[in-house]
């Protein structure tokens, strides 16, 4: 193989942590033209030390209506006592359009993590790779400006290709380009929708690529990525992966509970939030264990990145990624 997914090995995605952690918003920022995205500084009420976070992590965060939501931090690891993070507003409602138009300052929350299912493997200590590239669109800023921090704090040879619609679309620009020459800003406006190619020129062996952006664009650098030996690659989606061969299949829920159908273009957890909201889960993508549930019958087609044969031999499931090939599974719910 001439590529790593380093992001999904398993020594680099820690243990779930479920507290629940009380925060204030003690700040609110527009980040984008239009209001388009708009970050939130969150506090613990009483200005406590918050739970430490390295690049990459993110936040769960519960919502007033009782959605949860998950948010990269894309503040500074040093602050101690506040999280940043920042929301793009999705077309259609839905928790991003709550954090828009009901989430002004002072309004109380509730915070799960932080959570790192995108850690960034510094070269010298996690990584073999001499050099960093890093590929942001739009909003995949977030996670990433941590680690262009870091890389620079600590003398890594990096460079950063930020693309979006247009500049005063991309959320954080100012501060992405104080790195002056090593950041180049690539917009559709002026320049056309980047190509695989052009996002990776330079790109060669001994350099780990860290990609975060809309599901085209992880898609076409993760195909380009495989032709070039030696290259390292660690991506995070804004959106779960697409279902391939995906067949319908049946959940039930516990022995002799309500049985519900996944159809084949649907994940079990989408379906099974429908009737049980106040299901776990974080990143969508088969990585963080969330999610996890018990398998007490049937056959699971395992899609998952992390877990163990012995632990798939003991019932666990990943029902954001995980199927069946047909047929039935009993869940110990």
């Amino acid at each position: 193989m001439h590529w790593t997914a380093v992001t999904n090995r398993r020594e680099l995605v820690p243990r779930v942590d479920d507290r629940r952690i009380p925060v204030v918003v003690t700040e609110r920022r527009v980040e984008a033209s239009g209001e388009e995205v708009v970050s939130l500084r969150l506090a613990a009420p009483d200005r406590r030390e918050l739970p430490p976070w390295r690049p990459g992590a993110h936040l769960d965060v519960e919502l007033p209506s009782g959605r949860l939501r998950q948010y990269s931090l894309c503040g500074d690891p040093g602050d101690t006592r506040s999280y940043r993070i920042a929301v793009r507003r999705i077309p259609g409602g839905g928790g991003s359009a709550e954090i828009h138009d009901n989430i002004p300052v002072g309004t109380a929350l509730v915070v799960r993590g932080p959570r790192n299912a995108f850690p960034f493997a510094v070269p010298g200590y996690g990584s073999p790779a001499q050099r960093v590239r890093f590929l942001a669109g739009g909003i995949g800023i977030t996670p990433i400006l941590p680690m262009v921090r870091l890389a620079e704090s600590l003398g890594i040879d990096w460079t950063l290709v930020y693309t979006g619609r247009a500049r005063d679309t991309l959320p954080f620009l100012r501060e992405a380009e104080q790195f002056g020459q090593r950041v180049t800003v690539r917009t559709d406006d002026r320049h056309g929708l980047p190509t695989a190619a052009e996002l990776l020129a330079g790109v060669g062996t001994g350099t780990a690529v860290y990609c975060c952006g809309p599901a085209p664009m992880v898609a076409a650098v993760a195909g380009a990525v495989r032709e070039i030996p030696g290259v390292e690659l660690h991506s995070e989606r804004f959106s779960a992966p697409p279902i391939v061969n995906g067949v319908p299949f049946e959940i039930q829920l516990g022995a002799g509970g309500a049985v519900i159908e996944v159809p084949a273009d649907r994940s079990a957890l989408d379906v099974l939030l429908e009737h049980r909201p106040d299901q776990p889960y974080s990143c969508r993508q088969g990585f963080c264990r969330t999610c996890r549930v018990r398998v007490a019958a049937g056959t699971p087609d395992h899609r998952d990145k992390v877990l163990t044969p012995a632990e798939r031999d003991n019932g666990d499931l990943l029902v954001c990624v995980s199927r069946c090939a047909g047929g039935r599974l009993v869940l110990d719910l």
